[in-house]
């Protein structure tokens, strides 16, 4: 039931499956780079141990945008609140956005989180190209609208009962560290990467009865607000399908899933993976929305 795009029609990597360019190309500093319309993060988790900070900027930087959305709990103010540390790989994400707003002229939209909920004092608020805001209306070159959103609204724990929310999330990371040391033990032996969280989430029926809950409210307050789909993130659980008239999308998160939304020129979506994306880009996947750039031998 979950993650059936990337299941069903997954990106065969490569021999270079850790995105790395050719070495002939990282001896002339360039870097080929994805031209496209939008692109969609969430769940970024900036401020935490686990947060794929260093894959982010690795994303980020084979990618040429018009407009990027971080779709809420970028910053996780409820970890740094807990003696979470913020570390130099949590600042080259940072730099790297603003950098884009800069160099490309990339409009850049974030949404706010329940781990960023600090925000809310200050919402609506722009800084440039850069505006933040609780929601946003996404639309297509056809005309479709996409309602933007986090999500964590529709999700009574969050909303209702805070403190549970966030005895969850402390129940999370204790997950993560044990993963962490279990997937060191599975990489010693050969073995591919091993998500419990994901495992319990898709064992247990109230975890996966409360995932279908939460995708059918998104897609009635899509439905309610005259959009043609809805993107979201917030449940750690990227998705690509049709829920009754509604494109359903979840941008997953950049813990464990390393996901992202892309929107093509020609308004088409879709969901990539962060090691197959940068694969596919390599073998020559996207040829014809490719652009090569010289990158400064500075690190961004």
């Amino acid at each position: 039931m979950m993650n059936t795009d990337l299941e069903t029609n997954p990106v065969t990597l490569t021999d270079h499956s850790d995105g790395q360019p050719p070495a002939a190309a990282r001896r002339q500093g360039k870097r080929d780079k994805l031209s496209c319309r939008s692109v969609f993060l969430s769940d970024i988790h900036l401020g935490t141990l686990d947060s794929k900070a260093d894959e982010v900027v690795e994303f980020l930087k084979h990618i040429h945008c018009q407009k990027l959305v971080l779709n809420g709990d970028i910053i996780d103010g409820w970890a740094l609140k807990r003696g979470g540390r913020w570390t130099s790989r949590h600042s080259r994400v940072i730099r790297k956005v603003i950098k884009m707003t800069e160099h490309d002229g990339t409009e850049v939209i974030y949404l706010r989180g329940n781990h960023d909920d600090y925000l809310e004092r200050v919402l609506p608020l722009s800084l440039g190209r850069i505006h933040l805001a609780k929601e946003h209306i996404h639309v297509t070159p056809a005309g479709q609208r996409y309602l933007v959103v986090h999500g964590d609204g529709f999700d009574s724990v969050s909303t209702n009962h805070r403190w549970l929310a966030a005895l969850g999330s402390v129940g999370y990371d204790f997950l993560l560290h044990i993963n962490r040391f279990y997937n060191h033990y599975r990489a010693w032996r050969g073995k591919e990467y091993f998500s419990l969280s994901k495992r319990i989430k898709a064992k247990i029926k109230s975890a996966v009865c409360f995932v279908d809950r939460y995708e059918e409210l998104l897609q009635e307050l899509a439905h309610h607000r005259k959009c043609d789909g809805i993107i979201c993130g917030h449940i750690h659980t990227p998705d690509d399908k049709i829920i009754g008239e509604i494109h359903y999308l979840n941008s997953g998160d950049w813990v464990e899933s390393l996901t992202a939304i892309i929107e093509h020129h020609d308004g088409r979506l879709e969901l990539v993976r962060h090691g197959e994306f940068l694969a596919a880009l390599q073998r020559g996947a996207y040829a014809e929305l490719v652009e090569t750039s010289r990158e400064s031998s500075r690190a961004t």
